[in-house]
């Protein structure tokens, strides 16, 4: 069985309150914009989650918030407070509690690139993949019955994009 994996990172956040705590700080303007794309880019290619996994953190909330709307039906949403500022480790462990065939993470950097970079066999050839600039997104496929099952490299790439690329 083949399961499907979808790792997005945050998108651009505010830094208008510099007293504002790190876990508080809401989406910008064109953090706002570029979820809502992004949301748009996943349905137009069937890449619809039905279980999400999401930091806690305001921003993360914030650009799965935007992206839901564009989505058809409504995933499990889990909000998960192990998942702000996580490493890779941790999120390969919160990955094998997943339920749903297509799962979502949405998470921070540096964790989220490290985790993604890991959990491939094969990066994609993209020049902005090491650095996963905010509201990247890889979606992964994994030949396993189980999340229970899954482990660093055994990804496949199916596809890899960042906001400036996609044409709303």
């Amino acid at each position: 069985m083949t399961k499907r994996l979808i790792l997005t990172r945050h998108a651009k956040s505010s830094w208008d309150d510099p007293a504002m705590s790190d876990h508080d700080r809401p989406l910008n303007a064109r953090g706002r914009g570029a979820a809502e794309d992004l949301g748009g880019w996943l349905a137009s290619r069937g890449y619809l989650p039905d279980e999400v996994f999401c930091s806690d953190a305001a921003r993360t909330r914030e650009t799965w918030e935007r992206i839901a709307p564009t989505l058809p039906g409504t995933p499990r949403l889990v909000m998960k407070p192990a998942l702000y500022h996580a490493g890779a480790e941790v999120m390969l462990a919160v990955l094998r509690h997943a339920t749903g065939d297509t799962v979502m993470m949405v998470g921070h950097n540096p964790g989220i690139a490290d985790f993604a970079e890991r959990i491939v066999a094969q990066p994609p050839v993209h020049p902005q993949f090491r650095r996963y600039p905010t509201a990247a997104t890889l979606v992964a496929s994994l030949e396993i019955d189980d999340w229970a099952e899954a482990g660093f490299g055994m990804g496949a790439v199916r596809d890899f994009i960042i906001p400036r690329e996609i044409v709303a």
